[in-house]
């Protein structure tokens, strides 16, 4: 299917706004032609990458629409004659990752685009646009891991009675939460796979990707599908990180499955977790999170996703360095994490080598299930590189009382059974557009 191509003087607010990707794409050129076979097949280039590929003719209405933007990446290729115009209105948007300029001749737009560092270059047909863009978003979905930051003394008040949740970050009673319910349902696979594929369908995801999905989907193992570069993982990890319940909820018997391969996963290769050991994760945090993280020295890092991590330090510093090296403000973070599995339950926290199930040639990667809780240590900046730093985390549980004691505490104000407890949640944190959404979605399905 193509892309949604809207190019008339519309109000660019009419646009759908449900995005289900960390990032997107916006295309200026005045020339755009929607019945050109050239334009029809650079979109479906385009959007083996992005679900959401935004074309415009007019730079005002591209302006508008960038503007309204607060939650995901940008890519941007323009035309140089429109470029010119519209870089300099829309360079500073934090959003705006980078810009391509699509021209035939390059010298002649060589001056001004150098001026602007998000300027990635100037290219003269789609391809290695294409290629660049395959680059830049990879490091996007893997940064945009969503966690939750508890300092110290919130736990220790909110574990005591000495205040009301409402300090405690909504995403981290969320994760843990929405775990806890998507452990105990026992939704029918069957029927959850085909709303999930009309949903996918809704959203405009690729026909072909959704068919691979469905028609495979029990011959691979919910490893092997998470650690695809398919449409899966920037959901689920977007879903997770905006706290979209409608996409959380329909993911909910992937996730189930996903948490119980690694559990099974950790049995079979017990033996290889008997010491403690370490892993790394490097990579990209903004300046806000960095500050967060700093702030949380000595309390609790939550990662609210699956997390991926590996026994190759050489490896995963590649991810910090380059993210340190970023024209952005982006700080780069080579977490050290340390893992003793007779200090956690494993069957709440299991995590697993994944090599022989992954759908690439992995390196050394071990992947812990959602909502795995570590302490915050030592954070210390790199002497050769003002801008990585590295951080010890040590891995920790309900086996920890401190934790325990927070974990009760939100269990006890927030009771009930399934979904209506998510929903006693988001109403108890002033989510009440989420929780009105997510009661007429339990409505809907009891129909």
């Amino acid at each position: 299917t193509s892309a949604t191509v809207e190019t008339s003087s519309e109000d660019f607010r009419a646009r759908p706004r449900r995005i289900v990707q960390n990032f997107l794409l916006v295309w200026l050129d005045a020339n755009i032609d929607e019945g050109k076979e050239d334009f029809q097949k650079a979109l479906t280039a385009l959007r083996k990458l992005f679900v959401t590929v935004e074309p415009f003719t007019d730079v005002g209405q591209c302006v508008d629409y960038l503007t309204s933007i607060d939650d995901q990446k940008v890519y941007l290729i323009t035309s140089a004659s429109l470029g010119q115009m519209a870089v300099p209105l829309i360079h500073d948007i934090a959003q705006l990752d980078k810009i391509f300029v699509l021209c035939s001749n390059k010298d002649e737009h060589k001056v001004w685009a150098n001026e602007y560092s998000k300027v990635r270059g100037i290219y003269d047909s789609i391809q290695p646009i294409c290629m660049q863009l395959t680059k830049v978003t990879q490091p996007c979905d893997h940064d945009a891991i969503p966690m939750s930051f508890i300092p110290k003394q919130e736990i220790s008040e909110a574990s005591a009675n000495e205040q009301n949740l409402d300090r405690l970050p909504p995403s981290y009673m969320y994760s843990m939460i929405f775990k806890d319910i998507i452990l105990e349902i026992d939704d029918d696979d069957e029927k959850s796979m085909n709303t999930l594929v009309n949903f996918c369908q809704q959203q405009k995801i690729r026909e072909k990707d959704i068919d691979v999905f469905k028609r495979n989907y029990y011959e691979k193992s919910a490893v092997w599908w998470y650690t695809k570069e398919f449409f899966l993982y920037g959901m689920l990890n977007r879903a997770l990180r905006m706290l979209d319940m409608e996409v959380m909820t329909k993911f909910g018997f992937f996730i189930r499955r996903l948490h119980i391969e690694l559990k099974q996963l950790h049995q079979k290769q017990l033996a290889d977790f008997q010491k403690v050991f370490t892993v790394y994760r490097g990579q990209g945090l903004s300046q806000q999170d960095f500050q967060h993280l700093v702030d949380t020295k000595g309390g609790l890092l939550s990662f609210n996703n699956f997390l991926s991590t590996s026994k190759d330090r050489d490896f995963s510093i590649m991810f910090a360095e380059s993210a340190s090296s970023a024209e952005t403000d982006t700080v780069g973070v080579l977490f050290i994490m340390s893992i003793d599995q007779t200090k956690i339950s494993t069957s709440i926290t299991p995590f697993a080598m994944i090599d022989n199930e992954s759908a690439f040639q992995s390196e050394d990667e071990i992947l812990f299930t959602m909502h795995t809780v570590f302490r915050v240590g030592e954070i210390k900046q790199t002497p050769e590189n003002s801008r990585l730093w590295k951080v010890q985390l040590t891995i920790t549980d309900e086996s920890d009382p401190q934790l325990a004691g927070l974990t009760d505490r939100i269990k006890e104000e927030i009771d009930g059974r399934g979904w209506y407890r998510m929903g006693k949640l988001m109403l108890r944190v002033g989510h009440f557009n989420q929780a009105e959404e997510l009661y007429n979605e339990l409505l809907e399905d009891a129909s």
